[in-house]
């Protein structure tokens, strides 16, 4: 089990609850390998990712409320609801509702991770929402309880509560750590002007996939586990795959440009980050991250160009 997996001294396990603010952090995801199966019944694709956090944070803080309020700033602000149908809002009840606490809680999102970017933003919030909110109830639910709230939820929720590098499999609701020693990976992350919707991503799979007739073998993560155990960068990027991308693409083809750019700016590989349009390029290393993101940012084809390291642990109080 990893350093990141393993949960730490800043869990609450106190049932008396928080009496003042509560402040979690907690990071977004990519996928460094996300095969896609065909549609099930149920209405999800059956999957096989592998999630890797990331260093860029959302933070939400919770405090003593008489009702469930939310608040945020930053990305998004004045285009996210922040009512019923806003996955904070969606957690706080369910976890609620599962210790059968009254859902009271002011909540404040301060919000750096975009919208509809393939990051899991709003999956993050949510395993925020968990967090922050058994430590001002005083729960005490351990992770694995807070998983298992999380997972109707949403798919990536569960693994953001852990954080780390993990096995996603089902719909990706199901979560297990993936053994390797510990290494850092350096990412540029180009976010892109506007988000796109999973849903309409994911119809779009199954639409090239009808026209082809070509069958939709699950492709397994094996290659992409190996390369994380040779701990090399190239070796590494050379293994990194996404079923959706192509999906990603034919509605937003803008996204072969950045590619492109890039691939020129010298990353070791890029890829499109889940069902996108955010790509992540890997680098050798922090100041090779630099230098491809200040080209990208020069090359304007997208809207900005972040580093980030990862593994690093899912939500955690601050």
């Amino acid at each position: 089990m990893t350093e990141a997996w393993r949960p730490d001294e800043d869990d609450d396990r106190s049932r008396r609850g928080a009496t003042g603010s509560v402040k979690v952090r907690v990071p977004a995801k990519i996928n460094l390998h996300l095969g896609v199966g065909p549609l099930r019944p149920d209405g999800f694709h059956e999957l096989n990712t592998v999630y890797h956090a990331i260093s860029i944070y959302d933070e939400l803080t919770a405090r003593r409320g008489d009702t469930l309020t939310l608040t945020m700033e930053g990305e998004g602000a004045g285009q996210l609801a922040l009512d019923e149908s806003n996955l904070v809002i969606r957690a706080a009840r369910a976890l609620a509702a599962h210790t059968r606490m009254p859902a009271h809680a002011r909540l404040h999102l301060r919000k750096q991770i975009p919208l509809a970017g393939g990051l899991a933003g709003g999956s993050a919030d949510a395993a925020a929402a968990l967090v922050a909110c058994d430590a001002l109830w005083g729960t005490g639910l351990t992770r694995e309880e807070l998983a298992a709230i999380a997972a109707p939820i949403g798919s990536d929720v569960p693994f953001l509560l852990f954080g780390g590098t993990a096995l996603g499999t089902g719909h990706g609701e199901n979560v297990s750590p993936v053994l390797a020693r510990p290494t850092t990976w350096h990412w540029v992350v180009a976010i892109a002007d506007s988000g796109l919707a999973t849903p309409a991503v994911y119809h779009e799979l199954d639409r090239l996939r009808a026209e082809s007739a070509a069958p939709a073998p699950l492709a397994a993560a094996d290659d992409l586990l190996a390369a994380l155990r040779q701990r090399d960068p190239a070796v590494l990027g050379a293994a990194l795959g996404n079923d959706l991308q192509a999906a990603a693409m034919a509605l937003r083809p803008a996204l072969v440009d950045v590619l492109k750019a890039g691939q020129a700016a010298g990353a070791l590989a890029g890829i499109v980050s889940g069902s996108g349009p955010t790509c992540v390029f890997l680098a050798a290393d922090a100041a090779h991250a630099d230098r491809i993101a200040a080209e990208l940012t020069a090359a304007e084809v997208c809207r900005d160009a972040r580093t980030a390291h990862g593994a690093v642990p899912g939500a955690r109080m601050i």
